[in-house]
């Protein structure tokens, strides 16, 4: 049986028993692997170091062990199987060699199998079944938590609510979410118009005219003629005519196009030209989208300067938070984002003559999620052009998509670059990968490379299969004996420091481009060519990384020519494969593999490893090369390897969770959410879908009928993630607004922290200075930006951010977003931003500003589990799960609140969870979900029965009194955004703030 993981969503059937082989995380014993085991295990009275004990304890298992009868089970699963049951649970005592059996049973049944807690739960379904199922976990499947509440803290509770509840301040409805669907209309969002409203005939002819007479009179410039001689030398330019005629004669055009070609500047610009000429120049109203904010900006510019203008003028750019515009913009370039918010309120795109959607082989989910509003939209408005552009040769997809559209093809202009893949580099360069026992991977034994199976993936399998003295004859015995020894499991980064060393002693001048996976290769190379007696040469060589998570500092120098007779080494990740261009690279060093996030909609969390690039990706990564002359790509994995990679990437919106996305089809009120999405170009998983709309319910976004509530419609006009959006709303409303605004702009964006060279434990050590002893990523978040805020005052904001490894950067992002929110929150009505002080009345409150973070975060939590001198962590999905490196919380062993809030889970080589913040039982009661009677009918519980609470009677009910009223307040608020919660909500929030300050006496 071969391994299953993310992408099989659930595995092979009767996959889920594999003792010693790959299973996602399903290995182990028991087949349960973390997940199906339960965890960690307490250790009580075992004593499994002693040979003595486990002797006999194995001895005792071995009597218990209950025996298979092969003929009776088959008979009862086919009996089963013929039933309305989904799933057949056997709890019986088998041995693994049974459990193994049983597992083959259900595989040759076309049935899927796994073994949970620790083998004790044997469960065949006629579905694909998760890794972890907590309702099968006896230790950590769900904790009851007993909640203690002093004396003091009951008859201060009793008072407020009392006191509450008599002056009836907060009497709205329990259910005011799901009521009244009608009270809010338009979204109140902003229109990107490029064009200005012209009512009168005579003024458009007027305007034209005026258009066409500055057009002709810039031509005649020296300047303009020099600019259009460079422009006549593009590919793109020599198809004007082409490309023209086929935008009037169709209402959608596919448009491929190579790096270089000039379809992104010319393209726009001919059909400006063309409607200007020809004095339709009012009535012409160009959008053209771009997926990211540089790119949107890059290109207007360089067609404004091209055309002999400022940017503003007839060219003009609106991206979030910025733009450049004015009455006479003809061609706005925006990000496909600013778009989809256009459509919210403008679903015909009126006025938009022409629209041109460019970098559509990207896939992004944004890009993807356009397509299937414009399908729909181009039968109302026939008068409307749409040109899709990419830079890839799939236009034949995309032309079908759109009801066979016509496609056109314009060649790039690159030198010549030469590939030389992996048995062709080792025989050039005569590098010798050794076999080694060590650990230390620098190539392993095809024999130790089968037993390394929970690296393996589909195409190093392929390789591996292959007779390597048969395939490669014709090569050396070196070669050959190299190639056995190499595994496509990891890069060897000894290969690429021998491939670099080998280009800059034999090979001509020119920079060097190497595409590895992420920081920790980089930084095993950088450490490598430091030591290295040829490259570590500093007056020789200018190393330089790029990666996402950089200080900018260096950034310059990445595409800056370096001094004669020094050559410049590039270190990035993928992101140097197309949204930037260094100039003077002659060599790429490809290595074949790139981080990409997947879904595993199974399991609910999001994957993050290296996986084998497209030949798309492939193809980019060469074009780096032969820019300025002809180039090399040295790729470092056999040509087998290649021949096997997919065309291309898979779409965005297929390997990401859909939570926002499905928000913003019901702003756009096109009906359900799954009828939408099956006509996308490749439709999501249904099991992916089912998950963004089970979130949004749980969050309170959705109501049961799929139909979204008051709060749903708040969030859509809120451009971030629907958790992060509530955060916002109850940090406004709990009058904590600005640690939410901080906190939400790091979240949406990226964080602030640098990784720097040589000094990540400094870096880590300023993190957790700015934490404290909150154990808390995103109070870090907080004052690392309130500290930034306080330098900038003084003016030494450089300065400090030098000093606490802050990108100046990002928080000056960060800055700009925190005003946007502010200018949303106070749009829709929940501040009042003359009344500052008003809203962040506990801004300064930790316990306010984690429970909000709970709010926000929900159902992201966590158990904190001590077992012995540390904390074992527990989510409902995933069982056992591991704090991320990075975060401030992972060298803390013991935790003094139960519980823990979390952005994001992430699979990696473990289950993650990143930025966290330890919160207390009473945040998670009065800001986490329902609060539902316990099943057993002792106590109340949350997250579908995950989480129970437990306590005296009085304490209980003062609880769900105190909820009730929590929940009453934030109905009305959210229902009324006028509201003023500092009159009619004091005495719930006063309440609140009683109870969470509380938790100080209690841990």
């Amino acid at each position: 049986m071969a391994p299953h993981g993310p992408n099989s969503q659930g595995g092979l059937r009767g996959g889920g028993f594999s003792p010693g082989r790959a299973g996602g995380r399903r290995g182990g014993r028991g087949g349960g692997g973390r997940g199906g085991g339960g965890g960690g295990g307490g250790r009580g009275e075992q004593r499994w170091w002693d040979p003595v004990w486990r002797a006999e304890r194995l001895r005792q298992q071995q009597v218990e062990m209950e025996v298979l009868d092969e003929n009776e089970w088959w008979n009862k699963i086919e009996q089963w199987k013929t039933g309305g049951e989904q799933e057949l649970l056997i709890k019986r005592n088998f041995s693994r060699g049974d459990q193994q059996t049983l597992s083959d049973m259900a595989y040759q049944m076309g049935l899927y199998f796994h073994a949970y807690n620790k083998g004790k739960a044997l469960v065949v379904s006629k579905v694909p079944l998760p890794d972890y199922r907590a309702d099968l976990d006896e230790r950590h499947g769900s904790t009851q938590k007993e909640i203690i509440m002093s004396t003091e803290t009951e008859r201060k509770l009793g008072s407020l609510l009392n006191t509450t509840q008599e002056s009836g301040s907060s009497s709205a409805s329990a259910s005011a979410f799901n009521d009244q669907q009608d009270r809010t209309s338009t979204l109140g969002l902003k229109r990107p118009d490029s064009a200005s409203k012209l009512p009168d005939s005579l003024e458009k002819e007027k305007f034209s005219v005026a258009l066409k007479e500055r057009q002709e009179k810039l031509k005649a410039t020296e300047s303009e003629k020099a600019l259009h001689a460079f422009r006549e030398k593009l590919p793109a330019f020599k198809m004007k005519e082409e490309f023209l005629n086929s935008v009037s004669e169709n209402q959608v055009l596919v448009v491929s196009g190579e790096t270089g070609c000039g379809k992104t500047t010319q393209l726009p610009q001919f059909i400006l030209e063309e409607e200007i000429s020809s004095l339709r120049g009012a009535d012409c109203n160009i959008i053209c989208t771009q997926p990211r904010r540089i790119s949107a900006i890059s290109v207007a510019s360089r067609i404004s300067a091209e055309r002999g203008e400022s940017i503003g003028e007839t060219v003009g750019y609106q991206i979030r938070l910025e733009s450049k515009r004015s009455d006479q913009t003809r061609l706005l370039f925006c990000t496909t984002g600013v778009l989809l918010r256009r459509l919210i309120e403008d679903p015909n795109l009126t006025n938009v003559s022409h629209l041109l959607v460019d970098e559509i082989h990207e896939r992004g989910m944004n890009e993807d999620f356009l397509l299937i509003i414009l399908r729909d939209l181009l039968p109302r408005r026939p008068d409307l052009r749409l040109i899709l552009m990419s830079a890839t040769i799939n236009a034949d997809m995309f032309s079908t998509y759109f009801g066979n559209s016509p496609t056109m093809h314009i060649p790039g202009f690159t030198f010549p670059v030469a590939e030389l893949f992996l048995e062709d580099v080792l025989e050039k360069s005569r590098y010798s990968i050794k076999s080694s026992d060590s650990g230390n991977y620098q190539g392993n034994s095809r024999g130790r490379r089968r037993d390394s199976e929970s690296k393996k993936d589909d195409l190093t399998t392929l390789f591996e299969d292959i007779d390597i003295n048969s395939h490669y004859k014709s090569y050396s015995s070196a070669t050959r004996n190299s190639l056995e020894a190499w595994s496509g499991a990891q890069i060897d980064v000894d290969l690429v420091e021998a491939t670099i060393e080998y280009i800059c002693r034999l090979e001509g001048g020119g920079a060097i481009l190497v595409f590895l996976t992420g920081w920790d290769e980089i930084s095993k190379l950088l450490e490598k060519i430091n030591g290295n007696n040829l490259l570590g040469d500093s007056s020789k060589f200018l190393v330089l990384p790029l990666h996402g998570s950089m200080p900018t500092v260096n950034q310059r120098e990445i595409f800056d020519r370096p001094p004669p007779n020094k050559r410049k080494i590039v270190l990035a990740t993928n992101i140097a494969e197309s949204s930037i261009t260094i100039d003077d690279v002659v060599y790429v060093v490809d290595c074949g593999k790139a981080k990409e996030t997947s879904y595993d909609a199974l399991n609910k969390v999001a994957c993050l490893l290296p996986s084998w690039i497209s030949k798309a990706s492939a193809h980019q990564r060469r074009g780096r090369a032969g820019r300025v002359q002809a180039g090399v790509c040295y790729r470092l994995y056999p040509k087998v390897i290649y021949d096997a990679f997919p065309q291309y990437q898979l779409p965005e919106i297929i390997r990401t969770p859909l939570q926002e996305l499905c928000l913003h089809i019901k702003s756009l009120q096109v009906g359900s959410i799954g009828s939408f999405l099956a006509k996308a170009l490749q439709p999501p998983d249904a099991l992916a879908v089912e998950n963004a709309i089970e979130l949004l319910k749980t969050i309170g976004a959705l109501n049961d009928m799929e139909e979204l509530t008051p709060l749903g419609r708040h969030l859509c006009t809120l451009p971030v993630d629907p958790n992060i959006g509530k955060m916002l709303l109850i940090g406004a409303i709990f009058q904590c607004v600005n640690p939410a605004l901080t906190i939400a702009a790091a979240l949406a964006y990226r964080s602030p922290f640098v990784l720097p060279l040589n000094r990540k434990e400094e870096a880590d050590e300023a993190k957790r200075y700015f934490a404290g002893d909150s154990c808390s990523d995103h109070i870090a978040l907080l004052k690392a930006y309130e500290g930034y805020r306080d330098a900038k005052r003084g003016g030494n904001e450089k300065d400090f951010c030098w000093q606490n490894f802050l990108s100046p950067v990002t928080l000056r992002m960060m800055e700009d977003m925190r005003n946007q929110f502010l200018d949303l929150l106070s749009d829709i009505g929940f501040v009042d931003k003359s009344k500052p002080n008003a809203y962040n009345q506990y801004s300064h409150d930790m316990e306010m500003i984690s429970a909000v973070l709970c709010a926000g975060l929900y159902p992201n939590v966590v158990q904190c589990k001590r077992r012995g001198k540390r904390t074992a962590f527990y989510t409902k999905e995933l069982g056992k799960v591991d704090i991320h490196p990075g975060s401030v919380n992972a060298r803390v062993n013991l935790f003094s609140l139960p519980y823990l809030v979390y952005s994001e889970k992430v699979k990696t080589t473990s289950v993650y969870i990143r930025d966290s913040t330890n919160i207390s039982d009473y945040a998670l009661l009065m800001f986490g979900g329902n609060l539902m009677p316990s099943k057993t009918g002792e106590g109340i519980e949350m997250l579908g029965g995950y989480l129970h609470f437990s306590a005296s009677k009085n304490v209980l009910e003062l609880i769900q009194r105190l909820r009730g009223e929590v929940d009453k307040l934030l109905n009305k608020k959210i229902e009324d955004p006028s509201l003023d919660i500092t009159v009619e909500g004091k005495g719930v929030v006063s309440a609140v703030v009683e109870l969470l300050r509380s938790q100080n006496i209690r841990y």
